[in-house]
């Protein structure tokens, strides 16, 4: 293979956040794009050199985004909607770009809505970022 033809690993940093076809800019992690299948084992007789491993229930983790406090309560409104009883389920993406900030990966996950909101570690001899933190319940991730 030539160096022309390798090709590398995207970076985890370069990303978005679309809720509802608008991006929600700024996330510093996003945490939680995982699927778990459960199996069930089952033991034939007479076959004694394996078990079966047959497939059940796929669950899907929360998704966690954590972003840099700003003038925009968008999330915090959303997550305030849910404690009221009021609110609306979204569908959303997690889109990695590469160097160039080209779209390459795409993962749509649907009927998300706030679960838990945490506010930022206040001191006063810290000069780091205020970050707020937002985890979302879902139905589940795929490819778009």
């Amino acid at each position: 293979m030539t160096l022309a033809q390798r090709v590398d690993p995207y970076m985890g940093f370069r990303f978005l956040v679309e809720i509802q076809g608008l991006i929600v800019a700024g996330f510093t992690e996003v945490t939680g794009l995982q699927a778990e299948t459960e199996f069930e084992e089952i033991k034939e007789g007479g076959v004694n050199d394996h078990i079966h491993k047959l497939p059940k229930l796929t669950k899907y983790p929360n998704i966690t985004l954590k972003r840099g406090i700003t003038d925009s309560d968008v999330l915090w409104k959303w997550h305030q909607e849910v404690v009221s009883g009021h609110f609306k389920r979204k569908d959303g993406f997690i889109v990695l770009l590469d160097s160039v900030g080209d779209e390459k990966w795409r993962w749509f996950f649907s009927d998300a809505y706030p679960v838990k909101w945490t506010g930022p570690d206040l001191k006063t001899d810290s000069s780091t970022v205020a970050v707020e933190t937002l985890e979302l319940a879902h139905n589940g991730i795929r490819k778009a």
